[in-house]
């Protein structure tokens, strides 16, 4: 009996390793997702809820592009260190673009950092957001 509970076993371990995973979702499905209703879908600020917001949502346009692109501070803006309790009022957390798989990722000071992929394609969609 035991032999045959194995063979159950391992059949049922086959078939879980083989279930497709779920894909991730892109930069721009995330910005569409979780920030265009505040932001806009074109970064300007002026999504479908901003005017009813206490303060209103930056304009993602004006952030420099290129190696200038400040890529920790949006990043830590996201990941929901926000620097003034104003804006961690309004600003939500997304814990879901912190969860998966991590890539090393380089920020701006050199330094290659074990960086969620999603928290990364969504600060490269915003970099990418016409100007």
């Amino acid at each position: 009996m035991a032999f045959g509970g194995t063979i159950v076993t391992l059949a049922l371990a086959g078939c879980i390793a083989t279930m497709p995973k779920e894909p991730t979702p892109t930069g721009a499905e995330d910005f569409a997702t979780f920030c265009a209703s505040c932001h806009g879908a074109d970064g300007k600020g002026k999504g479908a809820v901003a005017a009813t917001m206490a303060r209103a949502p930056a304009d993602l346009t004006r952030l420099p592009q290129g190696k200038d692109f400040p890529a920790a501070r949006v990043m830590s803006k996201i990941y929901g260190y926000q620097g003034d309790a104003a804006a961690q009022a309004v600003m939500p957390e997304f814990g879901d673009l912190l969860e998966g798989e991590t890539v090393l990722y380089d920020s701006g000071d050199g330094i290659p950092t074990p960086t969620p992929l999603r928290l990364v394609q969504l600060a490269e969609y915003i970099r990418a957001l016409p100007r």
